[in-house]
């Protein structure tokens, strides 16, 4: 979880309330995140993932006094025209193709909020921009730009810049290669033919994202008064949702919200959008999940001090609030407003005697073997897409179990295989050194009508090697000591299966089902991710065994 440091004084004036040294620790911690201490002026405090908001002072004091009852319920932020655009090029789809934007006057910096600016950008990045890959955050002193801004994707030959912290002006690849943040984050642009440039209407750099700002435009100093936010990255919606934790931060230190134009080849979009969302809650379920009678009124205000808003059966949720999806996700609020603390506790009217479970047991000691013989295990989302779990496997477009609601393509249905994930896990992790060997135990999801919700939950082991050296022969090697080792019963037939090659794969037998496939991936699998070493893989359906 990540840490952040919070000035005291400033979270208090911020909170509106001081509190006594003990109760201040006490609610802190009973807000739902880990205090790791306050002394003199600074406190610490982990912070779970799924409350990016929270990773600054603004946005802790924020909840913090919604929680203590100081400023409850929803706070609104005022968005104003600022007539600015920026200028989406078409060049950038193929290498970081979204932005959203927006201009923040009026601030009055100081080293302080300096430091706060700092700690929100950086702490973004490593959580819910995993590391900028998903999220890279600019912010420019905007009275030195010169309007519209663009944002093209540029040849490599062409880019050139002084980067924030160098004394020289430096190629985009020098950068990568020299800098010491480009070094850092270099492999998120390695291979492009182009890279992202943020530029004003003379041409001069803003940025190239997501390494590193420009000197001239992307320093914000003591005197800088009025800014530019840009967040850059793969996914629309989620960077809409950063520019609001940012936008509404800068809010809280004095400025003034301005939304900006941005105009992509096919459609204009105005960002930021503060404005906040409606979603339907259950009270009957809520109650039951937590074992607490609530009423309307409860239900008001324990939303309220969580910094809702709350109106016959529907809840506004803060723009800013990233980890809302689902009816648990207000249950979870509402025990922490409840308190923990004031829950009752009950003994359960059922005895019993508790053990690990046959299923935890065989899966503990089948991931300590492959751990013992050089495997890492892995775990990938049970969320995936066609274009994961079928069209970069090179197969066949299947039957997917899909997401009524999905907020994204990425990730709009239940995974059916998991050699995708582990492959696309390998795809990511090209700056590492191989071989890199890895294994995962999971569910997959697949269609069955004689189960209640006609969906069937099946157990799957798959082992992945990735190494200049791998060959099927390597894992007919592994294939052999697992069957003998735990007694699988399996058997072999040459016979070409899933995304293999073609006379250097196998089909898995038990008895006469077939439970599973080994080989060598397809040359061209591993070109649609952008693979340069070769793959072999075991792939087993553990429910047959079992």
């Amino acid at each position: 979880m990540p840490t952040i440091m919070l000035n005291k004084n400033v979270f208090e004036k911020l909170v509106g309330k001081k509190l006594p040294l003990d109760k201040l620790k006490d609610r802190i911690s009973m807000l739902g995140t880990d205090l790791e201490g306050i002394e003199g002026n600074t406190i610490e405090v982990e912070v779970f993932p799924n409350r990016p908001d929270m990773l600054s002072e603004q946005g802790f004091a924020r909840a913090f006094s919604s929680f203590i009852g100081v400023k409850c319920g929803l706070l609104k932020y005022d968005v104003c025209d600022s007539g600015e655009s920026v200028v989406v090029d078409k060049s950038v789809k193929d290498v970081r193709p979204y932005t959203a934007c927006a201009i923040v006057k009026g601030l009055k910096f100081d080293d302080e909020m300096i430091r706060e600016v700092i700690q929100i950008q950086e702490k973004l990045h490593v959580t819910y921009g995993r590391n900028r890959k998903k999220v890279a955050i600019g912010i420019y002193p905007y009275d030195k730009i010169k309007s519209p801004i663009s944002f093209k994707g540029v040849p490599v030959k062409d880019v050139r810049f002084r980067p924030l912290g160098s004394d020289v002006e430096m190629s985009g690849k020098d950068i990568l290669l020299k800098h010491p943040t480009g070094k850092e984050y270099g492999h998120l642009l390695n291979g492009m033919s182009k890279y992202p440039i943020f530029s004003d209407s003379t041409g001069k750099v803003l940025s190239m994202p997501p390494i590193i700002n420009s000197h001239d435009l992307g320093m914000v100093t003591e005197k800088t008064r009025d800014v530019f936010i840009e967040c850059s990255g793969y996914d629309f919606r989620i960077l809409k949702i950063c520019l609001n934790i940012v936008v509404s931060a800068l809010a809280d230190m004095g400025g003034k919200i301005y939304s900006m134009k941005l105009k992509y080849p096919d459609k204009t979009y105005v960002t930021p959008d503060l404005a906040p969302s409606r979603m339907k809650v259950d009270r009957k379920y809520i109650s039951k999940l937590l074992g607490i009678d609530l009423s309307e009124k409860d239900m008001e205000m324990y939303l309220g001090r969580m910094g809702f808003g709350y109106s016959k059966g529907q809840v506004l949720v803060p723009a800013y609030r990233a980890d809302i999806l689902h009816q648990v996700d207000f249950a979870e609020d509402i025990a922490i407003a409840y308190g923990y603390e004031n829950v009752e506790a009950k003994i359960p009217k059922v005895a019993t005697i508790a053990k690990e479970s046959s299923l935890s047991i065989f899966k503990r000691r089948l991931g300590n073997y492959l751990a013992g013989v050089g495997f890492i295990e892995c775990k990938s989302y049970h969320l995936s897409s066609d274009d994961v779990q079928h069209k970069k496997m090179g197969l066949k477009k299947g039957k997917l179990v899909r997401l009524s609601n999905s907020l994204t393509e990425d990730y709009d249905a239940l995974r059916n295989a998991l050699l995708p994930g582990l492959i696309k896990i390998l795809s990511e992790n090209k700056h590492n050194e191989f071989p890199q060997n890895l294994f995962e135990i999971g569910k997959v999801f697949r269609f069955d009508d004689s189960e209640d919700t006609g969906v069937r939950e099946d157990l799957q082991l798959v082992v992945a090697s990735a190494d200049v050296n791998t060959e099927y022969s390597v894992m007919k090697s592994l294939f052999d000591q697992l069957n003998s080792v735990f007694g699988f019963g399996l058997s072999l037939k040459e016979k070409d299966c899933m995304c293999f090659v073609s006379g250097r794969s196998a089909q898995i037998f038990k008895g006469k089902e077939l439970v599973g496939g080994i080989g060598e991936v397809r040359p061209q699998v591993l070109n649609n991710w952008e693979l340069d070493v070769p793959v072999s893989a075991i792939v087993i359906d553990l429910h047959r065994l079992l």
